[in-house]
């Protein structure tokens, strides 16, 4: 079968780059490159992107050998009828890998056209990295967004019409400003100029934003199925759920720089996205990081079959309702219905959503996810969230590295293989070094009277009987 290539679409349009986009995983593409599409086809929007590879590894080269172009499919449940949509993108038009090219990365700034930075680098990926110099490829994203801007600021001689708005897509809180002040530490690192400083802050927009649609990863286990449905192959097909939302916190005139109602998005442009967030990461991500450990380990690899199991479904289901819920600062009747739609998107029928790909970077997304619910239930309860507490000690016990191949930041991993290395006959100890590593969670977790004991014995007990027998006692 021939792979995907621009003779197999007819009037491929030649957009001019608008778009810089750090990231090319089944997200961006799912999601924002989506979205442009959608505009480009129905409104002025007429925007091209250039993709940005941010690791030295990357995906780059299979879209170069595809000109671009990829398959979106999106499966869902639309007016209670099954629904699904395929739709070829042709949005991205440009690639560079730094790492291989850093001076063609620096003449992307040069481009007149572009009006707009997306990203999504995780939740690890906005932070500040000792040791990135202006004078070659840097390690942190900030990093090469601050060369990027001051190659941008030196080009065009600190004209202000020539800034740009960042949308990033990491799930973190405030990800916009937390980006703005590492760029700004950068720029002062660097003793760039005062003017450059200024031209940051006045030239552009940095807003924050919240995003929400499930992306599960490649179709790999029924690709062949998804290639005689294209016709072709394409080795870079991503899949989604159809539901989509992308909050903004930022300025009104964002609706007219993106013309998100003529295409019929679920955009929202908001001054507070505060509410919007802390409901979609404490309930959806948070649903999602308590369930990566505790159905890995009971033998479930998807997130359908962890929901629909008669005892991990039901211990999800109570997480939510009794340890997560109670710690919102909203309605009940809103936050349960939020659940209850949730929880039907996880049972989406059409996606395989494997609890491997949610676990890339897990620790970080425990911390932003889940830790804030586990540290609100307790000062507001006087009590532990137990069933958190479980998937805390699976978590830990996940990191033993044997159950799948693990993905996180390399110090990470590297910390969890001592541990498990030499002082896996005593989870006393081992328990205490992971929940009082404060450059994991951001504070001392021993602190918290109980926890330390509770994740001890959770532990214990994994490590001693059948898994699926432990997670039973809590149904």
């Amino acid at each position: 079968m021939e792979r995907l290539n621009q003779s197999m679409l007819a009037g491929n349009k030649d957009y001019p780059i608008k778009v810089l986009q750090f990231g090319e995983g089944n997200f961006l593409r799912a999601f924002v490159d989506w979205m442009i599409y959608e505009m480009n086809q129905k409104s002025d929007f007429n925007a091209g992107v250039a993709v940005v590879q941010p690791m030295p590894f990357g995906l780059i080269d299979k879209f170069i050998e595809q000109d671009g172009l990829y398959h979106h499919f999106m499966n869902g449940i639309e007016n209670g009828e099954p629904v699904r949509k395929m739709t070829l993108i042709d949005v991205l038009k440009q690639f560079v890998n730094p790492y291989e090219s850093y001076e063609a990365y620096l003449e992307l700034a040069e481009l007149e056209s572009i009006e707009f930075i997306v990203s999504n680098t995780t939740e690890a990926g906005i932070a500040y990295e000792a040791g990135d110099t202006l004078d070659k490829v840097q390690k942190s994203f900030p990093a090469k967004v601050t060369a990027w801007l001051y190659h941008r600021y030196k080009h065009f001689s600190g004209d202000r019409s020539k800034g740009i708005i960042f949308l990033p897509c990491e799930l973190i809180e405030y990800n916009g400003k937390k980006l703005k002040e590492i760029v700004v530490r950068y720029a002062q690192e660097w003793a760039l100029e005062a003017d450059f400083l200024t031209w940051i802050n006045e030239a552009n927009t940095f807003t924050s934003t919240l995003v929400d649609r499930i992306v599960p990863g490649f179709p790999k286990d029924r690709i062949n199925e998804v290639y005689e449905e294209m016709g072709c192959e394409d080795h870079v097909v991503c899949e989604s759920e159809l539901f989509h939302l992308w909050v903004i916190e930022g300025p009104q005139s964002l609706n007219d720089k993106i013309p998100h109602q003529a295409a019929g998005l679920n955009i929202v442009v908001t001054d507070d996205m505060t509410p919007y967030r802390t409901r979609k990461v404490r309930i959806l991500n948070g649903a999602h990081t308590s369930l990566v450990p505790v159905g890995l380990l009971y033998g479930i690899d998807q997130v359908k079959e962890s929901i629909e199991d008669p005892v991990v479904g039901p211990f999800i289901n109570a997480l939510l309702d009794q340890e997560v819920i109670p710690t919102l600062d909203m309605s009940l009747e809103e936050l349960q219905s939020f659940k209850a739609a949730v929880i039907d998107r996880f049972r989406n029928p059409y996606i395989k959503h494997y609890l491997a790909s949610i676990a890339l970077n897990s620790i970080s997304k425990f911390k932003t996810r889940v830790l804030p619910s586990m540290v609100t239930y307790i000062n507001e309860n006087k009590a532990l969230p137990e069933r958190i507490l479980f998937s805390f000690a699976s978590l830990v016990r996940l990191y033993k590295g044997d159950v799948i191949d693990l993905k996180d930041d390399a110090d990470i991993l590297a910390f969890f293989n001592e541990r498990w290395e030499n002082e896996a006959d005593d989870i006393q100890i081992l328990v205490h070094k992971v929940l009082s590593n404060q450059s994991f969670w951001g504070e001392d977790l021993t602190s918290y009277e109980g926890v330390e004991e509770t994740v001890c014995d959770y532990l214990q007990r994994i490590q001693s009987n059948d898994y699926q027998s432990v997670v039973k006692t809590f149904v």
